[in-house]
């Protein structure tokens, strides 16, 4: 098992509800939580540079899209799923 295929064992996907990257979207349908309540609470962590926006980047690049796909993944060559 690589570690991209680690990622994708999670379960967590980008939404389809989604407004920029999908991660939000992707966290509220996993938790079972509104997509705005989610968006509210990753706006309030945005303001806190480090840890609000690079989580965020983290999440956007490590998040596999809806047909397996992770960005990082595809950044380094591999071709994923």
């Amino acid at each position: 098992m690589t570690f991209f295929d680690g990622i994708r064992s999670f379960g967590y996907r980008r939404g389809p509800d989604r407004i920029v990257g999908g991660i939000c979207g992707g966290i509220a349908a996993r938790t079972g939580w509104s997509v705005s309540t989610v968006r509210v609470i990753t706006a309030i962590l945005i303001l806190t540079p480090i840890l609000g926006l690079g989580a965020y980047l983290v999440a956007w690049a490590l998040t596999p899209w809806t047909d397996g796909s992770i960005p990082l993944e595809r950044l380094f060559g591999s071709s994923g799923r």
